[in-house]
């Protein structure tokens, strides 16, 4: 099974000086999908869409998949 991170996004945030409150406002997403993204829960691909969109990035930018190792 796949893990996602989205400590990418955290980072360009801090970046950009942005707080996670501005990009709320800017991209339009849920308080809930905020809430999935610090849970680093599973987002539709809209939500990542308009993410990059506001910040001007690459999905591959915001997010990371990790692949665990199964015996």
């Amino acid at each position: 099974m796949s893990t996602i991170s989205y400590k990418k996004l955290w980072k360009l945030l801090i970046d950009k000086d942005m707080k996670r409150k501005d990009l709320r406002k800017a991209t339009g997403i849920s308080t809930a999908s905020m809430a999935k993204l610090s849970k680093n829960e599973n987002l539709t691909t809209d939500v990542l869409l308009r993410i990059c969109d506001a910040l001007k990035c690459d999905i591959s930018d915001i997010m990371e998949v990790s692949l665990d190792d199964e015996d």
